[in-house]
């Protein structure tokens, strides 16, 4: 609590929790994915790829919860990489529909192997019910805090 007691009691706080358990997962993730020539934006955007292919630099962006300028510098280094290729020109209006290469998706296979392992390792001490209702409940708090309905 707050030397006044006005604060928020960080103690007891789920929001705060939640940002604890947010940057020790991204932690982690960079741990496995740094041996890799990976940082968690470069997987998240070879993962989004693989399971969507041709997003544009603005849904890629907003999958990977990163600025469309940062997601425009690292499609520019993937491209010139190998491991995502791009149109010269748009097809239909301004985007560019990005998709994973041959190379991209062999670096994705090693980099999922290695995320996946932090995930295990994140649930080791959950059971599959503990597992399914920590699922529940994160997916009702985005939703609640999505709603732009819901009040206060």
């Amino acid at each position: 609590m707050s030397q006044n007691g006005a604060g928020v009691d960080l103690d007891t706080s789920l929001g705060y929790l939640l940002k604890e358990a947010s940057s020790a997962l991204r932690a982690a993730m960079e741990e496995v994915l740094r041996p890799l020539g990976m940082s968690v934006t470069h997987y998240s955007c070879l993962e989004l790829l693989a399971q969507r292919p041709g997003l544009s630099n603005s849904e890629l962006a907003r999958g990977a919860f990163v600025t469309r300028q940062t997601m425009n510098v690292l499609l520019q280094a993937l491209e010139r990489d190998g491991y995502v290729t791009r149109p010269a020109e748009a097809p239909v209006g301004k985007a560019l529909p990005a998709r994973l290469t041959p190379r991209g998706r062999r670096s994705l296979e090693k980099a999922t192997t290695a995320v996946r392992s932090v995930e295990l390792k994140m649930l080791a001490g959950m059971t599959e019910a503990e597992q399914s209702a920590a699922f529940r409940s994160l997916r009702s708090m985005i939703h609640s805090l999505r709603d732009t309905n819901a009040g206060p």
